[in-house]
């Protein structure tokens, strides 16, 4: 068995606000710059592809319908013209991409938080549609379901991947793992709009410390900012928005190796592009303590069950005979 060793990079970063092709070109620049230092790896913000849906936090679900309707016309489909130089960036620098979208449905009433991943020939082998809506994000986007609960084999070993809030979901985490998810992509919106005492930046370190100290294995993390852009779109429908988007420890991008420490020096709030070396190797030692997937764990005791089978809107049925044996 082959254990990949391999430079990996996060881009924590805001998108150029509800246009797709700009922020299509800012992620290819950061590819770019991530290949040149020799990074095979490169991971982007949740729904960066093209922007947050703030304003349902900060505005009343009237006020947001607007802003519903042009997130709508800025969502993507993955064979859109405007994602084809995405894909040819992948192959023309030989690096694999991990990046949020809000994919387009088939209804004007259907936008899906997505991953996706791309491998390093430019090929999309992959995509996973976030389970379950965060709170006031149920305003925006459709559930997904669990077909897209995959681990993907690539070149430099598997890769799982979930976005924000359902890197909490236990089951999730555990239907990645027993797939051999040694590369976790967990990617965040910056929320400075939480709770008062809830510290964002150390929620999704916990999170990610969580995954790896239990799965053994690598998160690598990557979490959108609130860019000056972001904050006068929406200024004119909520005058104090900078009081309402700004708050210290808002981000976290990093990584966390499979002992559930921080690698490197992770970024907190601010812009930047941060690297890792990841050795799969390392995954081995710490699974002889406690390995959930093999010997430590009672699969006569415990029987996780997945329904991986796509949602279904509609049958038809052409066959009356048929019709009647149901």
């Amino acid at each position: 068995m082959d254990f990949s060793k391999f430079k990996a990079a996060t881009v924590q970063t805001s998108p150029v606000f509800l246009n797709v092709e700009k922020t299509v070109e800012k992620a290819i620049s950061f590819i770019k710059e991530a290949s040149s230092n020799g990074a095979q790896l490169i991971a982007f913000p949740e729904v960066f592809i093209a922007g947050y849906p703030y304003w349902n936090w900060i505005m009343t679900p009237v006020q947001g319908s607007k802003w519903y309707e042009e997130l709508y016309k800025n969502s993507v489909a993955v064979e859109d013209d405007a994602m084809q130089p995405l894909y040819q960036a992948a192959k023309d620098n030989n690096i694999h991409i991990v990046i949020g979208i809000n994919e387009r449905g088939k209804s004007f009433g259907e936008i899906y938080n997505t991953n996706l991943i791309i491998d390093n020939n430019g090929k999309l082998i992959g995509r996973h549609r976030k389970l379950v809506p965060t709170w006031a994000e149920k305003l925006t986007w459709t559930s997904g379901d669990g077909s897209s609960l995959k681990v993907y084999d690539t070149e430099i070993g598997p890769i799982g991947t979930l976005a924000c809030g359902e890197n909490t979901n236990t089951l999730a985490r555990f239907t990645l793992l027993s797939q051999g998810e040694l590369i976790h992509i967990a990617n965040y919106i910056s929320l400075p709009v939480a709770p008062p005492d809830y510290n964002m930046a150390e929620a999704i370190k916990i999170r990610a410390a969580a995954h790896s100290f239990e799965g053994k294995l690598f998160t690598i993390v990557s979490c959108s900012t609130i860019s000056q852009e972001i904050m006068d779109a929406l200024r004119d429908d909520v005058p104090n928005v900078d009081e309402l988007l700004t708050r210290k420890n808002s981000a976290f991008s990093g990584f966390v190796g499979p002992n559930g420490a921080v690698i490197g020096e992770p970024l907190i709030d601010e812009e930047g592009i941060a690297y890792a070396e990841i050795d799969l190797a390392k995954c081995i030692q710490p699974k002889q303590m406690h390995d959930i997937l093999g010997h430590y764990n009672r699969f006569d005791i415990f029987d996780l069950r997945v329904n991986v089978s796509p949602t279904r809107k509609i049958t038809f049925i052409d066959d009356q005979e048929e019709f009647y044996k149901r």
